[in-house]
């Protein structure tokens, strides 16, 4: 009897490591150590580990395995936004030290939303082939909430620093407790207890915000003030086997960073071109740079209302964040309006532009410089910062850094193998390797011909666990409503209709067919688009209701000064917007 127990559990045993393999046949495999693409490969899978990687004709594939067909797609790494902010939304009320609209929304909602929506955002970065982040900058309720999504090994790898360890602390993030980004450091001893503080909370690393406000004469001789403080902090952290950080956009303080021990500088350059003795310290002491490149643009284009997002981010992005960036049309007319419309009038002056095309400059210089010089360079977007909305920022990010002159190729690497550099993580993950952790992305095109490509994704792994990249975010109907809201004001047709079903029915309440099909609308409302340049939705109210969505709406646009006020019923079916009833 216990010779046929031990049977059993043997042949249970070797059933469960059959069904715990994948095989992903016939596939070309993106090579990002070696720059290359090697074709016609079968990648083995067995639970979370790439185990095998050899010609299709060199492996056979057991009979109960689980097949993938990958003739004619590219199987890359997992990628890594190497720079996020998961306790800023990437919303208009995100940051009240930038941008005070508290009268409008007050910070309290803002930090129960982005709390509420971290797994929404997770999802996102999953869906768009990131299957990890790292958060530099978080508070300590954060740090509790990765700790309780680590546990599911379906969700992007999240490395999170606590609050940031800072010469400088903005008003609006005081007296907030465990919700509180930052944290003021006076002295050595304020920078050792600070770092101790974090420890309990478990954090990968330590950031530190080396902010130095000073009249560009006193500059250094305040950088330097710091520099005791920058320091104990570092090698606090570094006695506790924790990296460090460092948030340096001067040439000078980077520099300080790297000197006292700094590994990752989380932004590029951008008050002067660097010199090569700079470049050489940093690759002498292997520190990783993460240049952002889009996040102050998209500040900048907020600030004067020309922010418009492409389809693809306004099909995948967070809807309610990007709704919110166009609340700005309506804002103008609140109690906020001398604020806003202050903000519209200065970042549209030519002398704003040319600040900003200076700053774009030098830090697209840098890149090149840094990236030629061979600093280890990691993609990072600083998603979560207004208008750099989460998950879906990183293609405009890459396609950045192209244009600052690196190859696809160095990009590639940028967003897979280099990030791993920043915990030493190399021999585990970034890359297609055997031995190492089954995160990949299945695309259906080249990612080496163009970056866009990086958008084609049909399956994405996280752990070995094969996700379709079309299920893994659930649909709900307040989405759909909100996405084809943001691409009216957008006035961006494609996403417009996206979210509408091929055969969709438009009445007059209660049953006046006025229109039918998405052809139908597309005519109609693309003749709109072109003829109204101002026309922009607010939304009063909205119920939601099982499948359907009621929104009280005012559109303005269409004459000055003279809002049209109706509502509009949506009706979802299968996942698409099947019908609309309007009310005037």
């Amino acid at each position: 009897m216990k010779t046929s127990l031990n049977l059993l559990f043997i042949l249970c045993f070797l059933t469960i490591k059959v069904h715990a393999q994948t095989y992903i046949q016939n596939v070309t495999v993106v090579d990002v150590i070696n720059k290359k693409m090697i074709p016609n490969q079968t990648v083995v899978i067995n639970k979370d580990i790439v185990t095998e990687i050899k010609p299709v004709n060199k492996i056979k594939v057991p009979q109960n395995a689980t097949v993938i067909d990958g003739k004619g797609k590219f199987l890359m790494p997992g990628m890594t936004d190497a720079h996020v902010h998961f306790f800023q939304s990437g919303g208009l009320y995100t940051r009240p030290d930038a941008f005070d609209l508290r009268k409008q929304a007050p910070y309290e909602k803002e930090i129960d939303w982005v709390h509420q929506n971290m797994e929404d955002f997770l999802l996102r970065y999953l869906k768009s082939g990131i299957t990890s982040v790292i958060d530099a900058g978080a508070t300590y309720n954060f740090l509790k909430l990765r700790d309780s999504y680590s546990k599911n090994t379906t969700l992007p790898s999240v490395y999170m620093t606590g609050p940031l360890i800072t010469t400088y602390e903005p008003d609006a993030f005081k007296n907030l407790e465990k919700n509180e980004p930052f944290k003021l450091v006076k002295s050595i001893e304020e920078a050792k207890k600070m770092v101790q503080e974090q420890l309990p909370y478990k954090p990968d690393f330590i950031k530190i915000w080396y902010i130095v406000i000073a009249d560009p004469k006193d500059m250094e001789a305040t950088a330097k003030k710091y520099e005791p403080i920058i320091k104990a902090t570092i090698d606090e952290a570094h006695k506790n086997n924790l990296k460090v950080a460092v948030h340096a956009t001067e040439r000078l303080t980077a520099q300080i960073a790297v000197q006292n021990g700094a590994d990752f500088l989380v932004h590029d350059v951008e008050d002067e071109v660097v010199p090569d003795d700079f470049i050489k310290l940093l690759k002498s002491k292997k520190v990783v740079l993460s240049p952002t490149l889009t996040v102050m643009d998209n500040y900048y284009k907020t600030y004067a209302q020309k922010k418009q997002y492409n389809t693809y981010e306004l099909e995948n992005a967070n809807p309610t964040t990007v709704g919110s960036i166009y609340d700005l049309k309506h804002l103008s007319d609140s109690s906020d309006s001398t604020t806003v419309n202050k903000l519209k009038k200065r970042f549209n002056q030519p002398q704003i532009d040319a600040y900003a095309r200076k700053k774009d400059s030098i830090r697209v210089i840098n890149l090149k410089k840094l990236s030629d010089g061979g600093v280890t360079i990691a993609a990072g977007t600083d998603a979560g910062n207004i208008a750099t909305q989460h998950a879906t920022s990183f293609i405009a990010e890459l396609k950045a850094m192209k244009e600052s002159g690196m190859t696809n190729w160095q990009v590639l690497q940028s967003a897979t193998i280099n990030p791993a550099k920043i915990f030493n993580k190399e021999n585990s993950s970034g890359s297609i390797t055997p031995g190492k952790i089954a995160d990949m992305v299945l695309l259906s095109s080249d990612p080496s011909e163009n970056l866009d490509h990086l958008t084609h994704i049909e399956m994405v792994f996280k752990n070995g666990q094969p996700l379709e990249a079309n299920k893994i975010l659930k649909v709900t109907p307040e989405i759909l409503a909100q996405q084809q809201l943001n691409a009216y004001n957008a006035r961006n047709i494609d996403a417009f209709l996206e979210p509408y079903s091929e055969d969709v029915e438009l009445y007059t309440f209660p049953d006046k067919l006025i229109s039918k099909g998405k052809e139908a609308m597309r005519k109609s409302y693309s003749a709109m688009f072109d003829r109204v340049p101002e026309l922009h939705c607010e939304i009063k109210n909205r119920i939601i209701h099982g499948n359907f969505v009621i929104d009280k709406e005012s559109v303005s646009g269409f004459r000055k000064n003279v809002k049209v006020e109706g509502t509009a019923i949506y009706e979802i079916k299968d996942n698409k917007i099947s019908k609309v009833y309007f009310l005037p």
